[in-house]
Formats: C-alpha cells, sequence, structure tokens
C-alpha cells in the first residue's frame, strides 16, 4: 500500500515518520467506495470487477465495498437519511466481489465498510476472510459492524437486541482461528475446542476495523480486537477529532481512523474532485488516517469510473506531495 504523506498540517504525536531534526510528516491513505448495489453498474456487474484494475493504476490505496445479506421492507427505518435503494434492489455479497477484484490487481487494498460480521458463522468467516488474504497476497482489511435492519437478522433466526454482543464474539473466534492450530475458543455464540482453520491469513495480523459511534463499548472493542475505526454516518470532524485522542489513550497498537470526506460540488452542480480533496489536511490533523470518498459521487455510472478515478487520484497525489 502507498501510504503518503502530508506536510501541510498540525502535527499529531504517535502519528509523525522522520528522523530527528527532518521535518516531520503525517500518514493518510485514500479509499474509494465502490457501489457493489442498485443500478449504478447498469447491470454490469463483470464491469465492477475492472474498477478495482483502474484504482490501482490511479494510485488509489484501497477499494471499500459494503454488505447486506438481505434486505426487509422497512428500509425507512434507516437512520441516516432516504435509503439509497429500493429492498429489491441487487446487492452484491462483498466478499466475493473483493475475491474477483483480488485476481484483476497486485497492489490495492481490499475492504469491507462494513461487514455486517454477526450474520455469518465465525469458522465461516474466519475461512472466508483468510482466504481472500491467502489470494490477494495479505491485502485485506475487514470493516466490520453489526448493521441497522432488524429483519436481517430475523432470517438468520438470531437476536437483533444481542448484536452487539454477536459481533464481539464472532470476531473474537475469528482471531482465535486466524492466529492458532489448533484453536480454542468459547462464548455464548460460538466455542470450539481443538479446530484446525487452514490456511490462515498472510498477514501476521489481519487488520479489523470497526465501524460505529465511539462509545466505552466501542472503545473496549477497538482495544481489544481491532486494528481501526470507521465512524458512525454524520459523525462530525470535532467527533472525530475526540474519537481519535480517546483511542490513542486506550489502544498500544497504531489504530486507523477512516473519515469520508464530504463532497463538494463545483459552479456546475458536479462534484469536484480537487475542492473535496482539499479537506485532507484538516481530515489529518484531526486523527484522520484514511481519507474515503464515495466513487459514484464523481462518476454517475460505471463506465465514467475510470476518469473519475485517475482525476481522484491526481488530486490527492496533489495533496499529499
Amino acid at each position: 500500500m502507498a501510504r503518503r504523506y502530508l506536510k501541510r498540517c498540525q502535527i499529531i504525536p504517535g502519528r509523525t515518520t522522520a528522523a530527528w531534526g527532518e521535518p516531520r510528516t503525517l500518514a493518510v491513505t485514500l479509499s474509494v467506495g465502490v457501489p457493489n448495489f442498485g443500478s449504478w453498474s447498469g447491470g454490469d456487474w463483470r464491469g465492477l470487477v475492472d474498477v478495482a484494475r483502474h484504482a490501482e493504476d490511479s494510485g488509489i490505496d484501497r477499494i471499500v465495498v459494503v454488505d447486506h445479506v438481505v434486505m426487509g421492507r422497512h428500509t425507512d427505518a434507516y437512520a441516516w437519511g432516504r435509503f439509497p435503494v429500493p429492498p429489491e434492489a441487487p446487492w452484491l455479497e462483498p466478499l466475493s466481489v473483493l475475491s474477483a477484484m483480488a485476481a484483476v490487481s497486485s497492489a490495492i487494498r481490499l475492504s469491507t465498510g462494513i461487514l455486517i460480521a454477526p450474520l455469518r458463522p465465525a469458522s465461516v468467516l474466519a475461512k472466508q476472510v483468510a482466504t481472500l488474504d491467502v489470494l490477494s497476497g495479505g491485502r485485506v482489511d475487514l470493516g466490520v459492524g453489526v448493521g441497522w435492519q432488524k429483519e436481517e437478522y430475523d432470517a438468520q433466526g438470531l437476536d437483533f437486541a444481542q448484536r452487539g454482543r454477536l459481533l464481539d464474539e464472532t470476531i473474537a473466534a475469528c482471531r482465535a482461528l486466524w492466529s492458532d492450530l489448533p484453536a480454542t475458543f468459547a462464548s455464548t455464540s460460538v466455542s470450539f475446542e481443538d479446530t484446525f482453520c487452514s490456511p490462515q491469513p498472510v498477514q501476521p495480523r489481519l487488520p479489523v476495523w470497526f465501524g460505529g459511534t465511539l462509545n466505552e463499548r466501542m472503545l473496549g472493542r477497538i482495544a481489544d480486537l481491532g486494528d481501526g475505526w470507521i465512524p458512525i454516518m454524520g459523525a462530525t470532524l470535532e467527533d472525530v477529532r475526540a474519537g481519535a485522542d480517546r483511542l490513542k489513550a486506550v489502544t498500544s497498537r497504531p489504530t486507523d481512523v477512516q473519515m469520508r470526506a464530504s463532497t463538494v460540488l463545483g459552479a456546475d452542480g458536479k462534484a469536484d474532485p480537487i475542492a473535496t480533496l482539499a479537506a485532507v489536511p484538516e481530515l489529518v490533523a484531526a486523527g484522520v488516517t484514511d481519507v474515503t470518498v464515495n466513487l459514484a459521487a464523481f462518476a454517475p455510472t460505471l463506465a465514467d469510473a475510470p476518469a473519475a478515478l485517475a482525476v481522484l487520484g491526481k488530486a490527492f497525489g496533489e495533496e499529499t506531495r
């Protein structure tokens, strides 16, 4: 991954990389959210795979896809505005999409943002993610969360009210299976003993980023099991700044913080990538280590993606060189 370094913003202790006496810099990556749902692809889902290759060629650091296993009718329960698609819209399974993208790329990171981990049996999830990490040469960043729709849990026979506990136990079980041969784990929802799950991930510690509000439970979750935080939609820059400071106080490992850059419109009413990514210095100064943008905002259709990715990569490079 080509992590870029920023020299034009406030220095944050613990995020600097330079020898003594040299100008200190801040590391930041650019992620692009790719719609693996709805009508953006125009029905050409095979063309979606090529987005990873175009993104890699454009200097993008990470591809991010999202998750819903099934959908209920009540999308009005979505708390962050109008849900982007009707419940009958297609929604491709994210780990499968990333596996296909891995085959046409060699360096770009492959991420979920988020995968609703409790909907998958821990042993199956551990196997799927480890397989993707092996086939991609160690390029997986697993973003996980609990989701928002009760019907998805109902369809799996799971208690929506226990989704936080299910998330913790699922990821803890995956950690055991990824690190121990054989593995033993015991919890309320998943237990196994003297169990082999091979192959294990290529990465010595596969990064897991947790999405959600940074309450006390989330802080403990990231400190115990995680490597990054994806703030809840609607989080402000001050929310993220305060959260990044809290994470430094409770985590012994470097912890990534991902935030979406607000899309800025130009005079023509279209999304302006240069103006949007001009916010990078401010985001990094607040503790953000990964800036993400929604590709669909800059590429109305799949056919527009190659050109939009090239402009985004160039604009990010201008902000970070």
